[in-house]
């Protein structure tokens, strides 16, 4: 029996490692969090940040890397559901390169036939740069009174042409909250 795959889509500092977090802490068996934070960490430092990549094509030379990356999750995150063990992903996917990548089309496809549950996770740009501003993460977090050009990009392309099977806004919702939201989804 093929484990359960939830996909967790959202910007940075939206909330999903929190959410992915009490999915692992609250839910019934084992739940691996195969997603940004562990991918990031096993890239080389010269090929980061792979698939943190942000919005707005700057780094043209890393978007055939990203791609990969990415196909290497998700058919890691397959082979982990084929095994019988339940997957939880914290992703921030976009197309928002200097040309499209289809990332969102091959997570489709790679993880066709699973039982997916497609979240997209939310959260007002103010409360964003709120939490960016609380703790910038020595330098990586663009950071400021306004909200910077690749924060608004974020924002703008992260949901873009995706359909999800469920939206939690962490901004209204805590995590435990939205987990069982999502628990709720898994059971209909």
């Amino acid at each position: 029996m093929n484990g359960r795959v939830i996909i967790l889509n959202g910007v940075p500092r939206a909330g999903k490692s929190s959410l992915a977090a009490a999915i692992q802490r609250s839910f019934d068996g084992v739940w691996l969090n195969l997603g940004v934070d562990l991918t990031m960490a096993a890239t080389p430092e010269r090929y980061r940040p792979g698939i943190g990549l942000r919005p707005g094509g700057e780094r043209p030379e890393l978007e055939p890397i990203v791609r990969q990356l990415y196909i290497a999750l998700f058919d890691s995150i397959a082979a982990h559901s084929r095994a019988g063990l339940n997957v939880v992903a914290d992703l921030g996917i976009h197309d928002g390169y200097s040309r499209p990548l289809d990332i969102w089309g091959e997570l489709e496809r790679r993880l066709a036939g699973l039982p997916l549950l497609r979240v997209g996770v939310t959260c007002p740009v103010e409360i964003i740069m709120a939490r960016r501003n609380a703790d910038p993460q020595g330098g990586h977090y663009v950071v400021g009174d306004g909200v910077p050009a690749p924060v608004a990009r974020w924002q703008a392309a992260i949901h873009q042409g995706k359909t999800y099977d469920l939206m939690v806004d962490t901004a209204a919702l805590t995590p435990n909250a939205a987990a069982a939201l999502i628990r709720l989804s898994l059971t209909a």
